[in-house]
Formats: structure tokens, sequence, C-alpha cells
């Protein structure tokens, strides 16, 4: 279905709800610049790091594409996807029916989850939305719940720190999602719902967080204005 939802007045803030998730496909698709490229390539890098029967867990699967295009790739792999939307996991259940794909679906908030040990772990837009007060203390928990030499991938909305260069950046992004066919209207409207809700950080300030939860080496893997996607090393 396509995304319609910020072309009625704004009545709440934004939530992963029944709504949003049956437009969710589009709206990512539409409003995360090169999403689908960003996909591909945790797919890609995930293939070439992950040896046989490698356990991955993607924490905020949404409805499960990364994980469905991570078993079309690898049906050796060992999936689990994490979401604390009960309307996201009900897409994700269907879509890895259709696919005949075994992944096993957690409804839990991940401050909340019970972390076990995987070979990797994925986090998509995620940690963006977790309160700056619980995100160093997750992070920590991911490391220490990674085997030894896993990968953890991290995508976020980030942050600049001149004024100016934000200012600007977010202009380019706009512009950019007024070519994916969003309305000024819809814009302003959908950035209204996020107040507070997205609370997005710097690059230093990422990778500062990743450091100290004891990831050996970070490296930035995909760039595009205010999204970058991180690789971390244990």
């Amino acid at each position: 279905m396509k995304d319609d939802i910020f072309k009625k007045p704004l009545e709440k803030q934004f939530e992963f709800d029944t709504d949003v998730a049956s437009v969710f496909d589009d709206m990512v698709s539409r409003s995360v610049p090169f999403y689908s490229q960003n996909l591909k390539l945790i797919v890609d890098i995930i293939e070439r790091f992950a040896s046989k029967n490698s356990k991955i867990c993607d924490l905020g699967c949404s409805t499960s594409s990364l994980l469905l295009a991570l078993f079309e790739r690898r049906q050796d792999l060992k999936l689990s996807g994490v979401d604390n939307a009960q309307a996201m996991l009900n897409i994700a259940k269907s879509k890895s029916n259709a696919f005949g794909a075994k992944i096993d679906f957690y409804n839990k908030n991940l401050d909340e989850f019970d972390f076990f040990r995987n070979d990797v772990f994925i986090a998509t837009y995620t940690m963006q939305f977790i309160r700056p007060q619980k995100r160093q203390n997750i992070i920590n928990k991911i490391y220490e719940n990674l085997n030894n030499n896993g990968i953890f991938i991290m995508s976020e909305k980030i942050l600049y720190d001149d004024v100016k260069i934000s200012k600007k950046m977010i202009e380019i992004y706009e512009n950019y999602k007024q070519e994916q066919g969003y309305t000024r209207l819809e814009i302003a409207t959908k950035r209204e719902a996020l107040e507070n809700i997205l609370i997005p950080y710097t690059q230093d300030e990422n990778i500062t967080m990743l450091k100290n939860a004891g990831f050996v080496r970070v490296e930035s893997i995909f760039k595009w204005v205010n999204f970058e996607t991180f690789i971390a090393f244990k």
C-alpha cells in the first residue's frame, strides 16, 4: 500500500501501529535514501563475513525484508528478528511463511529483550528510536552477546555538529522526499510527529558509543547526507 498517512492532520506522535505497518515497506523505501541499496550492501557483507550456519539477529526487524533477503542468499543461516510492534511482526510472519523461510520472531522492546549469542547483530534505523539514556546499555548487551569475531551492523539517521551544514543537509533530504512524491505538508507533518521520538546522534557519538561497548574497530561503510551505516567488529 502507498504511504499517505501524513496527508491527514496530525493526531498523535509517530508510532509503529497497524496503519504504519500496512504502508511501512513503501514508507521506508521512499523516506530513507538508498534504502534498498543499503539493504543489499548489508546482505553482501554478511554473506562474506558469516561462516556456515551462523546465527543472525535483526534488532528492529520491522516487516522482515532484510531477513528474507538473507534467507534468499544464504539458507544455511539461523535467522531471528526482534521488534516491539506486533503489527510489524504480523506482516513479517506472513511474508516469511510465503517465502518458506524459518525465522524466529520476538515481540519485545530491546531494553527488555533477553539477548542471546549471535555471530551477527543488525540494527537498521532502530537505535535512533531508543531513548538516549538506554542506548549505551543496549549496545553493551549487543557486544556482550556477540560471539568472538562477530560483527554488528548499524544504520542510523545522523546529525551534524555544524549548524549551517546541518541546515543544508536537511534541505537536501527534504528535496529528496519531494522527489519521491511526498508533499511539503506531508514532510512537515511527519517531522512534527517524529519530534522527540526519533533522536539521532552525530557520527562521532555513534562511533564513541560502539567503542565504549568494547568494539575494537568501527568503520563507516555507507553515507548519504544524514544517513550512515557502520560496521563494528568484536
